[in-house]
């Protein structure tokens, strides 16, 4: 079937952003965000590294056949998780306290057992963390240490349902480094609440994971030069480093 005269082929755009230039320049500077990390102005943010959603046999995936997503999308998932994911953020929560840089976490719990006060999407989703509960705590690998600044949340935004802009503000900090589950969903939802706030923005792409490899490369090609800038856990810690160094 032809296409109407008056619709254009855009095929030829495929590969193609008209705006990335603009929105590296505007949003995405590498000068500016190397500055804001040198000044201690720069956090790691993990988000949702928890039983519910994070560890085998536990929350979402407790009953395999229920869960809703297919076994081989639960395969891909936690072999991310458990071979890339998970090391790497420690990797990067070590460097990061190493040279006196928050780590923040984020995780699904409800404020009440019952989880009344959840979110209408949570609700529906039948997604809930109650407080002391096993799928609240976090994976043992990625789990806070000392004071570590903890969020609870009953929502997928991070920023729209809890006060964290307000605790980022009062630390002084501007520039966040993101990790976490799932890459398509709250993680790139605090990714672009935190850009429209006006924080500088970086996503882990091997610090963060989803149950699809086309979700996980579609949100990377989404988020990237528009909202975050996107590299890799060795390219994050050689920035890191050279805050030791000037240190």
């Amino acid at each position: 079937m032809s296409k109407p005269d008056n619709v254009t082929d855009l095929s030829k755009y495929d590969s193609i952003d008209p705006l990335r230039d603009q929105y590296r320049e505007t949003l995405i500077t590498n000068r500016i965000l190397k500055r804001e990390l040198g000044a201690h102005h720069a956090a790691l943010l993990c988000i949702d590294l928890q039983y519910l959603d994070a560890a085998r046999g536990y929350g979402v995936f407790a009953d395999c056949e229920r869960s809703g997503v297919p076994i081989e999308a639960q395969e891909y998932y936690f072999n991310a998780l458990e071979n890339q994911v998970l090391p790497n953020v420690r990797r990067l929560q070590d460097a990061f306290r190493a040279v006196g840089l928050e780590v923040i976490h984020t995780r699904i719990q409800s404020l009440t057992a019952d989880g009344r006060d959840r979110g209408p999407g949570h609700k529906r989703l039948n997604l809930h963390a109650a407080p002391g509960s096993k799928e609240a705590e976090f994976v043992e690998m990625v789990a806070p240490q000392g004071d570590e600044i903890i969020i609870n949340k009953t929502a997928s935004g991070v920023f729209t349902s809890t006060n964290l802009e307000y605790v980022l503000r009062n630390l002084e900090i501007t520039s966040l480094f993101v990790v976490g589950v799932y890459s398509n969903e709250c993680v790139s939802t605090a990714i672009r609440d935190a850009c429209d706030l006006g924080f500088y923005v970086t996503l882990i792409e091997d610090g963060c994971a989803t149950v699809t490899p086309q979700m996980q490369q579609a949100t990377l090609t989404t988020i990237k030069d528009r909202y975050a800038r996107v590299m890799s856990t060795d390219e994050a810690l050689a920035e890191v480093a050279k805050v030791a160094e000037a240190s």
